[in-house]
């Protein structure tokens, strides 16, 4: 009987085997786990998310053992995911894996014009000759590099190819067909920021045209259904890619010469304004409010995370070089990216220092996915400002030791913007899994373990990017947002004792990184997410009201309540949605294909959705930012769509616009500040350089602006009077 029960248990025990222990093992490069795993019965094709197998994820790192073990296995070599269309010789070439990129020729992947043209540009011989061997290969590919590599200094390769091409002569193209939709979904605005050029691609007559800005439009034929020649332009080719079935780049290839355009805009939703003519506002812009008494910015972004601070006497124009309107400089240690909040004459920010820490940091319009190993001992610290001087009032140490998670390039290990209600101060550090609270003056009134958050990349999520959305205060309790790639969560604690209060699973959410935001209507408050999803909870008891899709794989915005009306945008693949949500709603309120509106949905598109920024509400008029500069601005009640402008002259965008007695406040990663007229035309009324990178959103109260760049914070208005407002 004995011996039964242990069996019985052993088996009870057992975890079972999956693909996902086999993604696993091939990512840590455990070959001895894969081979275990494959022999238990676990099938080596096995498709996980985006049908990504565990071949891929080998390629993607590099790691020849495992793909030489897996393709030896049976591993489909010509397995391609969903998202990015890659089979594992695409991810091979894409990091430089020549190794890996070779083995899978000699196996039959496909895929040889990228891995000839990836051959040309390495100057690999080899990698060459096994292109030039692929059946896959054909004759227009082959004679297209050829001219590349004649354009090189590799003799052997250009004669490699050259006597490849001759016995292979070109002859007349077959005719291709695009679809209709197919061409449809290459038009749009498209922009290199380091040209300076813009190029729209439109459709006349069912034929594609490219229109350079100033030029004639020049009419396009497709060579395949992602590239396209001009007749009368000499060796000049175009070819679209992107993710999740949205383009997203557009390449022109000139003589050789290549350039990469990222796509601005495309077209848009019935609902909402095609044109970019200047149109009239919704409402007149107000005349500056006068100077009131001084409000809190208590969490990300103020109240609510509005970003509105009317009445609070914030400047239009400052000069850091000869400290015009600079009240003060305080240096704050660690990579900032956390935005600061304000209540009184105390301005809270939060930290991680890091005395060895690997510093990388990275600003900029990139796609990269490769985290920083920055896992040395950091000290995770909450500082308190003295807004009128800038001195440190108090600064408390939460935490000495080390990061579960490595960080993005663009972030650091304390992200999260702190919250306050000028009583309590609590902070999240998600590398840590700590949620801490102090009172007003440093006092330490609790801490509580929630876990490591684990964020990252949805389609790796061993490329760990780190914890960013900001806790928020409802009523007596604080409520985090939890979205990583396995056990996503929602959960509020008590404001005054940090005792779990209630939790919502989030099962099918992934990794996001907004901030939840409280939405007040005709049936009482709700707070609503970001994701995958958008979600809205009874903030009380965190049971789930409604449910919105499809949104983005990737979000970041934190979403924006109006009167009666929460927005929420998205803006990586597969769809990039701007939502106008009205309250109230119940259930699954997603829109049936084709329709922009509802009962629920006061106005939608699904193609202008911005990605990190967050959105601005500000005297009825919504205004989207993207990364790129590209600011657009809709009548909030319609989704009509007033103008769309590039701020200053363009560059990456991190930190989210604030508004100010009629004036917008952006700031780019290069450290420059743009003062813009609000209304329904784009007026510029001042470039602030700071000179420093920001990431981190200002805050605005009782005269000051403060602006957190990587390394100080600044108090910027005009000087202290004697005799000032304090917050109550």
């Amino acid at each position: 009987m004995t011996l039964l029960l242990i069996a019985l248990l052993s088996i009870s025990q057992t975890t079972p085997l999956s693909a996902e222990d086999l993604f696993d093992a091939a990512r840590r490069g455990d070959r001895a786990r894969a081979a275990e795993l494959i022999d238990a019965g676990v099938d080596v094709n096995a498709k996980g998310r985006y049908e990504a197998t565990a071949l891929m994820f080998a390629a993607d790192r590099g790691d020849l053992e495992i793909v030489r073990l897996l393709v030896e296995r049976g591993a489909d070599v010509n397995l391609a995911d969903t998202f990015y269309k890659f089979t594992a010789l695409g991810m091979a070439l894409s990091n430089s894996h020549l190794n890996v990129a070779k083995y899978l020729l000699q196996h039959g992947a496909k895929g040889a014009t990228m891995a000839l043209n990836t051959g040309i540009r390495e100057g690999d011989e080899e990698l060459v000759k096994l292109a030039l061997a692929s059946p896959d290969l054909d004759a227009t590919s082959l004679h297209a590099a050829l001219a590349r590599a004649k354009r090189g200094s590799n003799a052997a390769i250009t004669d490699l190819i050259g006597a490849a091409a001759a016995a292979r002569p070109l002859t007349a193209a077959p005719v291709v067909t695009v679809p209709a939709e197919v061409m449809q979904s290459y038009a749009g605005t498209y922009r290199n920021e380091t040209a300076g050029v813009t190029i729209t691609i439109a459709i006349v007559e069912s034929a594609l045209t490219l229109t350079v800005a100033g030029q004639q439009p020049v009419q396009l034929a497709p060579r395949s259904q992602a590239e396209f020649v001009a007749p009368e332009l000499p060796n000049f080719m175009v070819s679209f890619s992107g993710r999740g079935g949205t383009i997203e780049n557009m390449t022109v290839n000139q003589g050789g010469t290549s350039m990469t355009f990222a796509r601005e805009t495309a077209p848009t939703s019935s609902n909402a304004a095609g044109s970019t003519a200047k149109k009239a506002a919704p409402a007149p812009a107000e005349a500056a409010p006068t100077r009131q008494k001084g409000a809190p910015w208590p969490a990300f972004r103020g109240a609510n995370a509005s970003g509105v601070a009317d009445g609070q006497g914030a400047v239009a124009e400052w000069d850091v070089a000869t400290g015009r309107n600079i009240r003060w400089k305080t240096p704050i240690p660690g990579i900032a990216v956390s935005s600061p909040i304000v209540w009184g004459d105390r301005v809270f920010v939060t930290t991680a220092v890091g005395n060895e820490a690997d510093k990388t940091f990275r600003t900029g319009l990139y796609g990269d996915v490769k985290p920083v190993d920055d896992l040395t001992t950091h000290t995770w610290r909450v500082y308190a400002v003295d807004r009128r001087t800038g001195a440190i009032a108090w600064q408390r140490d939460v935490f000495t030791g080390q990061p579960k998670v490595k960080r993005h390039p663009k972030s650091s290990q304390a992200n999260s913007t702190p919250v306050t209600n000028g009583t309590h101060v609590v902070a999240v550090f998600g590398s840590i899994g700590t949620l801490a609270c102090f009172d007003v003056d440093g006092k330490p009134l609790w801490q509580r373990d929630i876990g490591v958050i684990d964020n990252g990349w949805f389609f790796d999520p061993t490329y760990q990017w780190g914890h960013s959305s900001s806790p928020v205060i409802y009523k007596s309790s604080v409520i985090v947002q939890v979205d990583q790639y396995k056990g996503s969560y929602l959960a509020a604690f008590d404001l005054a004792t940090g005792k779990p209060l209630w939790r919502a699973e989030r099962k099918d959410e992934i990794s996001t990184w907004g901030t939840p935001t409280l939405l007040s209507g005709p049936r009482g408050d709700e707070l609503v997410t970001n994701g995958t999803k958008v979600r809205a909870y009874d903030p009380n008891t965190g049971k789930e009201i409604w449910t919105l899709g499809p949104n983005s794989e990737i979000t970041v915005g934190t979403p924006i309540a109006g009167k009666d009306v929460v927005y929420v945008t998205g803006g990586y693949p597969p769809v990039r949605p701007v939502y106008a949500v009205k309250a109230g709603a119940s259930g699954d309120i997603s829109l049936a294909k084709g329709e922009t509106r509802s009962d629920s949905i006061a106005w939608s598109n699904d193609r202008e959705g911005t990605y990190i920024p967050t959105p601005l509400l500000y005297r009825d008029i919504l205004y989207t930012l993207n990364s790129n500069g590209i600011l657009t601005a809709y009548n909030s009640a319609t989704g009509e769509r007033l103008y769309r402008a590039r701020v200053g002259g363009g560059g990456a965008f991190a930190a989210s616009p604030i508004a100010a007695d009629g004036r917008l406040y952006f700031a780019n990663e290069d450290g420059d500040v743009f003062v813009v007229k609000a209304g329904s035309e784009y007026v510029e009324l001042g470039k602030y350089p700071m000179n420093e990178v920001i990431m981190a959103t200002p805050a605005i109260s009782d005269g000051v602006i403060l602006i957190r760049t990587l390394g100080h914070l600044y108090a910027v208005g005009e000087p202290a009077a004697g005799n000032r407002s304090k917050t109550q």
